[in-house]
């Protein structure tokens, strides 16, 4: 089964694949200029879309749980947690939200690890994360593999 993983933000780590056979990446998914706020998840929804044509085989989406911080930063995460909560029920995809200390303990040992140390396991597990989006997606993909959500 090829799941993807996603770290969601302006700046969107993904990662997808199976066991065996990852790649990874980061989409800037951020309103371009003159655009509406709301630009973001057609963005998203659209990166989703080349990932179903490109991966027929996804069967999963595994991403960050939305944490209430307040004010935009709450908004933009909920808006895309629902957009891709709604775009996997149109394609039939299981999806799962993990903790983003979980996904940090998995990754490090620590739950509350920094994106510095998220971002040396994943080197050392030989990826080359551009940033910690893409590491964090990783991490998810790699606790995903682990935790049998992605064969």
């Amino acid at each position: 089964m090829r799941a993807l993983a996603l770290d969601m933000g302006s700046r969107c780590g993904w990662a997808i694949g199976k066991a065996g056979e990852v790649c990874s990446g980061v989409w800037d998914i951020a309103p371009r200029r003159g655009e509406s706020p709301g630009m973001r998840y057609l963005h998203l929804r659209a990166q989703l879309q080349s990932v179903r044509a490109a991966y027929p085989d996804l069967a999963a989406v595994f991403y960050e749980q939305a944490h209430h911080r307040g004010g935009a930063a709450t908004e933009y995460a909920v808006g895309c947690v629902a957009t891709v909560q709604a775009w996997c029920a149109e394609h039939g995809l299981e999806h799962a939200a993990v903790h983003s200390a979980t996904i940090k303990k998995h990754a490090t040992g620590k739950g509350n690890a920094g994106k510095d140390a998220v971002m040396a396991a994943m080197r050392g597990r030989g990826f080359a994360p551009a940033d910690d989006n893409e590491a964090d997606a990783l991490a998810l993909l790699d606790w995903a593999f682990v935790q049998g959500g992605a064969r």
